[in-house]
């Protein structure tokens, strides 16, 4: 035998457990506190249900509302609220350790542009050949990019090497 499904939101009418409610009518005004079945009884005169806002009260507070438009309202802030916000994605540059001036400018104006959106920054310097015994190389180049971004980024991740890269992650200030 499954279990119930489980309801989710506020309680309302005859799902609210409590004996006694404050209870606030449908024009914002408070009646006080009463007995649940009372205020249910009111509620239902009116055309609308009782519906607990803030449960955690004491004791808690019930309006007079109507359960499927409260739900809404409510589904609606949820989804501007989730519209609204912004995912932080990390965006990926990479290097050579024997980069040139021009390409060196290019990276660091996409790496500036990516944190002003707000995203993070891995940078990734990739050693071939013989280029592996010379790391301070690549060490200078990542200390030269930090210093670039000073102003608006810091260090999330130092550089370290992971195999025949060098690996170092900026973000926003």
């Amino acid at each position: 035998m499954m279990a119930p499904p489980v309801k989710t939101g506020p309680r309302y009418n005859h799902l609210i457990a409590v004996p006694k409610v404050r209870v606030i009518d449908e024009n914002g005004e408070n009646l006080g506190v009463m007995y649940t079945r009372e205020a249910i009884e009111q509620a239902n005169e009116v055309g609308l249900d009782l519906v607990e806002v803030s449960p955690n009260a004491d004791p808690p507070v019930c309006k007079f509302l109507d359960v499927g438009k409260f739900r809404y309202e409510a589904q609606k802030k949820a989804n501007l609220a989730r519209k609204s916000q912004k995912t932080q994605e990390i965006k990926e540059i990479k290097m050579r350790p024997n980069i040139d001036d021009h390409d060196y400018d290019t990276k660091m104006r996409n790496v500036i542009k990516f944190i002003g959106e707000g995203d993070k920054v891995k940078i990734t310097l990739r050693f071939r050949g013989r280029e592996l015994s010379h790391q301070q190389l690549g060490m200078n180049l990542l200390r030269k990019v930090q210093d670039d971004v000073a102003e608006v980024a810091k260090v999330e991740a130092f550089p370290r090497m992971e195999g025949r890269q060098m690996l170092m992650v900026l973000a926003p200030k």
